[in-house]
């Protein structure tokens, strides 16, 4: 127990020393990005700065597999270089009972990153896209999800119109069982309108218009009796400041929303017409992390348990770089694949970890029992 704890220890010392070097790294790199960025909308250092931090947790998050095979490679070389492997093996303890206490760690910061560094990340994620957007585009979100249904919001300097519909197709330019809620620019609702079905269509030569079918209008500004003004429109054409692209980004990302919540996210996208896949990939993938983590432990031992002396070290480490490295790019072809529907969600979050485990098994198998 005390030697598990030592090298437990270790190992948690050696993933925070190689997470500050990242943080080193990806910062400076991340800041003159977003200032260059920036630079073309009027934003400055300090909008930069911000944007840098909040982007920050979500780029280490997504590295952590590489963070923690890094780790364990700089662990048993050190082990090796101070013969403290040697004296393990001489007590009688093998180097895969040795292994038992970074595995051990790997699948708890693996459990420590579900349970609270997915909920940071997400906060952080969907901080960055708000203050993102608020500063490139002078606008937040455009869509929002609620058990209600689908909800739209445009506008420009003569007024706002929001829009909610029971459900939407995929992409969230066709709607069913539309109203349309007009307010001027004072906040006072001029009119309604309700329609079986809206169509955003594209309108030269930069604009866009909304389609309605079967439309219902409420005069509700101007009139004392809205309903004995309505009129009825078999088709009905309302300018729009919407596009597709922007419905699209009004999600997000699936790491913006934390896991807790995005089963009951994925539900309301399927109630309301779009697509989950990207986000059942994404939960699928974030629940066999631990598993991955474990994974790039195994993979790390098999090519660096090696005695010091016996030469060849840098080799073995080299190569283990290369495998981690394709394991986790093989990780994420995967998940491109399950959100293209190519793969089913199951085998697209399982395949890579289990293959990776099998591979670093296989390795130091043969390394120290062959």
């Amino acid at each position: 127990m005390t030697l598990n704890l030592y090298l437990l220890r270790r190992f948690f010392a050696t993933v925070g020393l190689v997470t500050l070097v990242f943080i080193a790294l990806l910062f400076p790199i991340d800041l003159m990005e977003q200032v260059r960025r920036l630079d073309q909308d009027g934003g400055g250092l300090r909008d930069g700065f911000r944007l840098a931090s909040l982007n920050l947790p979500a780029a280490l998050y997504q590295i952590l597999p590489l963070i923690v095979i890094l780790s364990t490679l700089a662990l048993l070389v050190s082990l090796a270089r101070s013969s403290e492997l040697v004296a393990i093996r001489a007590s009688g303890r093998s180097g895969m009972s040795a292994l038992v206490a970074p595995i051990g760690g790997a699948f708890l910061l693996g459990l420590f990153g579900l349970g609270v560094l997915n909920p940071i990340v997400a906060a952080t994620q969907s901080e960055y896209e708000r203050v993102s957007d608020t500063l490139r585009s002078g606008v937040s979100s455009v869509l929002s999800l609620s058990p209600e249904g689908v909800w739209l919001r445009q506008g420009d300097g003569a007024g706002q119109t929001v829009i909610r519909a029971a459900r939407s197709s995929l992409d969230g330019t066709v709607l069913f069982d539309a109203t349309f809620l007009q307010f001027d620019a004072e906040g006072s609702m001029i009119a309604r309108i309700d329609a079986s079905r809206a169509r955003l269509a594209p309108v030269a030569p930069e604009g866009s218009e909304w389609s309605l079918q079967n439309a219902k209008s409420w005069p509700l500004g101007s009139s004392r009796n809205p309903e004995r003004d309505a009129s009825l429109h078999p088709t009905l054409k309302l300018p729009s400041t919407l596009t597709q692209a922007q419905i699209r980004d009004s999600f997000g990302v699936p790491s913006a929303i934390p896991i807790y919540e995005l089963p009951s996210f994925i539900n309301q996208l399927n109630a309301a017409g779009f697509s989950g896949l990207q986000h059942r990939v994404w939960l699928a993938m974030e629940l066999t992390s631990p598993v991955m983590l474990m994974a790039m432990v195994l993979i790390g031992a098999g090519f660096s348990m090696g005695h010091a002396r016996a030469g060849g070290v840098g080799k073995m480490v080299l190569i283990a770089l290369i495998v981690g490295f394709g394991i986790f790019f093989l990780r994420s072809f995967a998940q491109v694949l399950g959100e293209n529907g190519q793969l089913s969600v199951q085998i697209a979050a399982w395949a890579p970890p289990l293959a990776a485990i099998c591979v670093g098994l296989g390795v130091l198998l043969h390394r120290e029992e062959g």
